[in-house]
Formats: structure tokens, sequence, C-alpha cells
């Protein structure tokens, strides 16, 4: 991988995952509902995991 490309992804990656939006907070209407939001983002990789799951179990057609 170039050097050049390896440096773009690093600044792709730097400026999506700031600090800011992992801590950012919900509106005093809305708090009743972080546990729920904090777990919102793990839902995707469950599903990627669970298809690995089902993939074993037909093993691995």
């Amino acid at each position: 991988m170039p050097a050049a490309m390896i440096a773009t992804l690093a600044a792709m990656i730097g400026t999506t995952w700031n600090g800011e939006a992992v801590l950012a907070k919900l509106p005093e209407a809305y708090a009743i509902f972080d546990p729920i939001v904090d777990v919102l983002p793990i839902i995707p990789i469950l599903f990627f995991l669970l298809a690995f799951v089902w993939q074993a179990a037909v093993s691995f057609r």
C-alpha cells in the first residue's frame, strides 16, 4: 500500500472518528433514551457476527 494511500486513510479516519461525536449529548427531553442510544452502534456488528454463526450452522456452504 503506498504511503500516500495510508496517509489518506488515516486522515479520513481521524476526521470521521473524533471525540466530539462519541461524547455528544442528547437534548434533555431525550435523556431517558441514553442507554439505548449507547447500544445502537453495536447492532450492525451483531448482524455481521450473526452471518458467521448462520454459516457455521449450515457448515459454510
